[in-house]
């Protein structure tokens, strides 16, 4: 017997007075809102603050078994971990058919970089610095996520980190703030679009708030302790542009803050997000998160728990069950105020609302448009293009490109195991659709040029298959070299204190080596790696990350030059584990490293001071040069602006794409400021012989920080710009900012 009586007067008024929009949480726009509100029972209420797992799979330990009695019961009123538009239709007949009110679940997942067809990791994707093509891949993950009956994604990641020990950098856009931020905003608008009320459009949730890239010891959940000035000006401004680009709900960390932990952190969730950035969405814990603040000390029992996280901002408890166990009773103690209470869940009706779950529960669980949307022709192209634009080439001796018909090796576990190349976070993407690197390499080449040898394993010290893999090498004209780390070395919970290749690749790559071949690197990692031996023994060396469904098409364009490699470098790699944290803006100290027959300077005594990569580094199959840089004035006050402008030439025989790069230096400031800042760049796409001039206009915003008393804005002083090819190839001039 079908339950809906109740909800659907309730629609009949909904209907007639409001209509869907992109504004984010404004509930007076949903009466639907308000009338649940006067006829839900306090446990109906605490059932839409509930978030648990289905059994389709969990990423970390199940906390409540039987959610689909807690369905019917309305004590649950969301899902995670559920889809595909029969099985989702399947636990919204619950919800709208059985339960009390019929009110509708929402669904959500972890739609990182793609759906069922999987993108580039997001560090992969933040290689390309193209921020219209990473906004279409999450449009495309959308369309694909909603027609599996898909409603929210656990995305986008704004955690930057400067430790890639850290397993999750590869979930993010890497060290810097400012790409970071576009990165971020882009995500979401390519989730949400225009109007949530779009059943091809998910609502994004903007992670891990806050400084979770920061964990002591690179090691995942780990304590994370820093200033608010430096909290404030390079960890909060990606979780902010997504904010502003409209992101209608936010993820609490796993990590403390201030001695707090996020998930309670009123600081956090309230002072900032809500009161300064003007937030009106909810805010939902990480998976379990509320239960782990008691091991983290700062909670008596599971009761004081659910009271400090919601009582702080925190909205929605994922998979924990202490609101489902414990909100109740604390509402009738006055531990939680009834107002408190009501607000949360306003919040996470308004969002369904938003979404028009209310006029349609099931507009998102058709099988024909599942079938229509997904892995098009159109959304593999996408992925094919990112994939390569994505890939990073960080040496060349002019091994590359291979001319087609050359005779090759291909060695390497890697570049058999399809698999590897979705990466972590593969929302549903599926390895047996997918086309491996030797396999392309054959399609393209000739399977008679492709000699194939496995060598060994990415990880252990089996060295059985180093003979047959010196023989394959011998037979070859060049020899294509597959390693890295398999994707189940990063991600949550897969730190390393080690950041080498690892297992004995690198000892095979060395033998290779020594045999006189030509030997590119396929390098595939989700984190900057340790490369000094493996850059001392290639000729070649092409980061290609986690490359997704496509990965096989793109790395053998690239490594055959069907495609130029473009990607720049998000993140620092350093040349020692020692160097780590690394990053291009760092502060200088009182006793910078100039001289390097010094010995009281800030520097090591073992390896130079200088990454083995920069951020912002890339090679191509073409050369560019720029010239002087030229101002536009010497100096300019609060209502004006400069521009800075500067030639590039491409000067090889090839086309090819230049990312021009421009960064800050404040000279002198009230507090100290680092070295350099990315403050703009460019994609710039040049013929063979081709000049372009890129313009940057700086204005008094590209120039403020958090001031001495925790202000926002400029100081007057001298400032260098810096323009070229990445953080440590730059020209520079000089001007001056008066107030």
């Amino acid at each position: 017997m079908k339950k809906s009586f109740l909800i659907f007067p309730l629609l009949m008024i909904f209907l007639s007075s409001c209509n869907s929009g992109k504004s984010a949480q404004n509930s007076n726009r949903y009466p639907i809102v308000d009338s649940l509100l006067k006829v839900m029972t306090l446990e109906e209420k605490v059932g839409q603050l509930v978030l648990f797992t289905s059994d389709w799979g969990v990423t970390g330990p199940t906390m409540r078994e039987g959610y689909e009695k807690d369905i019917r019961e309305g004590k649950c009123g969301n899902i995670f971990n559920a889809y595909t538009a029969e099985y989702t239709r399947k636990l919204q007949e619950m919800a709208v058919n059985e339960s009390r009110l019929g009110i509708p679940l929402l669904f959500g997942y972890d739609v990182i970089h793609g759906f069922r067809t999987i993108f580039p990791i997001n560090l992969g994707m933040a290689a390309s610095w193209n921020i219209d093509a990473i906004e279409e891949s999450a449009r495309i993950a959308a369309r694909e996520a909603a027609a599996a009956g898909l409603h929210w994604t656990f995305s986008p990641m704004c955690d930057i980190c400067v430790d890639p020990r850290w397993g999750r950098i590869s979930e993010g856009a890497g060290e810097d703030p400012y790409l970071g931020s576009l990165i971020s905003a882009a995500m979401t608008k390519g989730y949400q679009g225009e109007d949530l009320s779009d059943p091809f459009t998910l609502a994004a949730c903007v992670k891990h708030f806050a400084a979770y890239g920061a964990p002591h010891g690179g090691r995942d959940y780990n304590t994370v302790d820093m200033s608010e000035r430096w909290l404030r000006e390079f960890y909060l401004p990606p979780y902010k542009a997504a904010i502003d680009a409209g992101a209608v709900t936010v993820m609490a960390s796993f990590n403390e803050y201030d001695g707090t932990p996020a998930t309670a952190n009123h600081f956090l969730l309230t002072e900032v997000l809500r009161d300064e950035w003007g937030f009106e969405g909810f805010v939902v814990s990480d998976y379990t998160g509320i239960k782990e603040m008691i091991a983290h000390g700062n909670v008596d029992g599971p009761e004081d728990a659910t009271v400090k996280a919601i009582n702080a901002g925190n909205d929605m408890d994922m998979q924990s069950a202490f609101y489902y166990e414990y909100l109740v009773d604390a509402v009738k103690k006055g531990l939680v105020s009834k107002k408190t209470l009501n607000q949360a869940v306003r919040k996470v009706l308004t969002l369904k609302a938003q979404l028009g779950l209310f006029e349609d529960p099931f507009r998102y669980c058709s099988e024909e448009r599942q079938a229509a949307e997904t892995m098009t022709e159109y959304n593999l192209e996408a992925a094919r293009k990112m994939a390569e634009e994505s890939a990073i080439l960080l040496k060349n001796d002019g091994v590359l490109p291979i001319a087609k018909g050359s005779k090759v090796a291909v060695i390497g576990e890697l570049a058999v195991r399809a698999d590897d190349m979705l990466g972590t976070w593969r929302g549903a993407g599926e390895s047996d659709k997918m086309e491996s690197i030797l396999d392309a390499i054959k399609e393209y080449n000739g399977a008679s040029n492709v000699i194939y040898a496995k060598g060994c394993g990415t990880e252990g010290q089996d060295r059985s298959g180093f003979a047959a893999a010196i023989v394959a090498a011998l037979r070859a004209e060049k020899v294509i070299m597959v390693i890295g780390e398999n994707c189940h070395s990063t991600g949550e919970a897969a730190c390393r204190a080690y950041i080498d290749v690892p297992g004995v690749q690198t000892e095979l790559l060395e033998k290779i080596a020594a045999l006189g071949k030509p030997v590119a690197v396929v390098l595939m990692s989700g984190r900057p790696l340790v490369l000094e031996r493996e850059s001392a023994a290639a000729n070649a060396i092409m980061e290609v990350w986690y490359p997704g469904t496509m990965g096989g098409k793109a790395v053998t364009n690239l490594l055959f030059g069907e495609a130029n490699p473009s990607g720049r470098l998000p993140v620092t790699f350093p040349r020692a584990l020692g160097q780590v944290p690394i990053y291009y803006y760092a502060k200088n100290t009182g006793r910078p490293f100039v001289n390097p027959t010094a010995k009281y300077e800030s520097r090591y005594l073992d390896v130079p001071n200088e990454p083995l990569y920069a951020f912002g580094e890339g090679l191509s199959y073409t050369t560019f040069e720029y010239g002087d840089i030229s101002l536009s004035a010497e100096e300019f006050g609060p209502k004006g602006e400069l521009v800075a402008s500067i030639t590039v030439t491409n000067t090889g025989k090839r086309d090819g794409i230049e990312t021009v790069q421009m960064y800050i230096r404040d000279l002198v400031g009230s507090v100290t400021r680092p070295v350099k800042q990315l403050k703009g760049f460019e994609r710039v796409s040049l013929q063979a012989g081709e000049s372009k001039t890129v313009d940057f206009t700086i204005t008094p915003e590209t120039l403020s920080f958090w001031r001495k008393d925790m202000s926002y804005g400029p100081e007057s002083g001298d400032f260098n710009v810096f323009i070229g090819h990445s953080s440590n190839d730059v020209k520079s001039a000089k001007f001056t900012y008066n107030e």
